[in-house]
């Protein structure tokens, strides 16, 4: 992890091509013949109701993976309702009517008297003319529906069925543009997987909702809140977006964490978790005439829906240069970002060139200049795709200052390093490096099923087709200098950046020595 939150995960470039190389490990033939060969082992599905799905047939060990990537994440929530995609992702795995609990048909009435009681309590407390001690009587009686709710509830019920059965690797995620869910599981329980992964979104039951809101709302205490680079990220990208919904954060504002309720998140699951928004990849020893016939028979009884809309809003171009600067008790920090295209865009196998040239290891030209050379840094890293990647987002470069190191010595040797990308070509040697650690990385693949299907998903949502995630290696490969050169003068111009940075205040500096947060890995 970097120091700039686990959210910007690993580095975009590394990952995938470790997977694609997992491709290749059966075909040791060209690009071209590579695809050939692998499409033989790929069938794609598309269910009535519209659902997709991407099956490699892959009998190298008894076990299979699947990614499920849902094409919603923060930025198609609506204003006063921020972080329910995320929020959702946690009810996923609160089970179904079969699964979770001990009697559902008293556990719903409970949980309809429980959302009658909130609601009731809710409305009463954002009234300024409500008495204090009606809104105390009736946050009692939501204490006491929330009690009674509860003790039918079958703890981890979900997650327990799968561990019980082999599963590994059970998780989701949320992100700006998407969510995922994946686990792997013994070849033989592929019928188990089609039924849980089709009854948690036919019909996911919000139990004990409340309660998971307020464990969501300790997360983003202790992620943003209580960490003083987490509330200057969450500065710098409102600052970043004045209009596209990237500015506000994936786990939400507080006071939406607070005040959204069982409805608004059920709205949300209806609105937004249909079929034709779904895509899932299953890899590993299956076989597509076996696993089609149970697709359809239990992913298929959800009902279709409407395709949610399309973002409108769209990030006019910047016009100013925009400055954050936080001021805590500590150790500075420095970042400083610049608007760019999304990752389907043409040039984006040049961003991932400057990511590998300017941050890739200690022989990199950040880490050369700051790190080792200058010593005016302990950690210096830069990110090409932030908050999001769907849609036209941020690149950035951080740093974190040695001991005595002013944040503005930092943003100088960095600006110093961007501006010799502008003025002057990388050598042959340094591009020749980007490729060979492409490749190298390739080889270092342990081609996993889950990675693959991850990123078989990823390319799915993101260009319609599986198959661009070969054609991306093609682009790396066509990289020149001059690419180079002309994206770094499109990119990195004052009027595009935003800057944020921490000032330590000095009348509590700590008297501790300071010590790495880690680059980018």
């Amino acid at each position: 992890m970097t120091c700039l939150d686990r959210a910007w995960m690993k580095q975009r470039l590394y990952p995938i091509l470790l997977s694609v190389f997992s491709l290749f490990l059966f075909f040791p033939h060209a690009l071209a013949q590579n695809l050939e060969s692998f499409s033989k082992h790929v069938t794609s599905h598309t269910l009535k109701n519209g659902w997709t799905f991407i099956i490699v047939e892959r009998p190298k060990a008894p076990v299979f993976a699947f990614m499920t990537r849902v094409n919603v994440g923060s930025a198609q929530e609506r204003s006063g309702e921020t972080g329910l995609a995320h929020m959702f992702e946690h009810m996923a795995f609160k089970g179904t009517p079969r699964v979770g609990t001990t009697n559902y048909e008293d556990e719903q009435k409970a949980l309809k008297d429980l959302e009658a009681a909130y609601q009731a309590y809710q409305q009463a407390r954002q009234l300024s003319t409500t008495h204090a001690d009606e809104v105390k009587e009736l946050a009692a009686q939501f204490k006491k529906a929330q009690s009674v709710a509860g003790q039918y509830v079958v703890k981890n019920e979900f997650g327990d069925i799968i561990e019980r059965e082999g599963g590994v690797s059970l998780n989701a995620f949320t992100s700006a543009d998407v969510t995922g869910y994946f686990y792997a599981l013994p070849a033989n329980k592929v019928e188990l997987f089609a039924y849980l992964e089709s009854e948690r979104f036919l019909q996911p039951v919000f139990r004990e909702f409340y309660k998971e809101r307020d464990v969501v709302m300790e997360e983003r205490r202790l992620r943003t809140e209580s960490r003083a680079t987490g509330r200057l990220i969450e500065q710098f990208v409102s600052t970043a977006f004045i209009a596209h919904p990237y500015h506000h954060p994936v786990i939400g504002y507080a006071s939406d964490i607070q005040s959204y309720t069982m409805t608004d998140a059920e709205e949300f699951y209806r609105e937004q978790y249909v079929p034709s928004n779904m895509v899932t990849a299953i890899v590993g020893d299956v076989k597509a005439e076996e696993l089609i016939p149970l697709l359809e028979s239990y992913f298929g009884r959800i009902p279709s829906g409407p395709k949610p809309e399309a973002l409108r809003t769209i990030e006019p171009p910047s016009i100013a240069e925009k400055t954050v600067v936080l001021k805590d008790p500590s150790q500075p920090f420095y970042l400083e970002g610049y608007h760019k295209p999304s990752v389907t865009h043409p040039d984006q196998p040049v961003f991932d060139a400057i990511d590998d040239i300017l941050t890739n290891g200690r022989t990199s030209r950040f880490y050369r200049s700051l790190v080792r050379d200058k010593k005016i840094a302990v950690s210096v890293g830069s990110y090409g795709a932030y908050p999001g990647e769907k849609y036209p987002h941020l690149w950035v470069a951080y740093g974190v200052p040695a001991r005595g190191v002013s944040n503005e010595t930092v943003q100088s040797a960095i600006r110093s390093e961007l501006q010799r990308l502008r003025t002057e070509d990388v050598s042959d040697e340094e591009l020749a490096k980007f490729r060979t650690r492409a490749k190298a990385g390739l080889l270092r693949a342990l081609g996993s099923n889950l990675g693959l299907a991850m990123h078989l998903t990823d390319y799915h949502m993101l260009f319609g087709d599986w198959r661009e995630l070969f054609q991306y290696i093609k682009r790396l490969d066509a990289v020149t200098k001059s690419d180079i050169r002309r994206v770094a003068n499109q990119t990195f111009l004052e009027l595009n950046r935003v800057v944020a940075m921490i000032e330590t205040e000095k009348s509590v500096i700590d008297s501790s020595p300071l010590t790495s947060t880690g680059g980018r890995h």
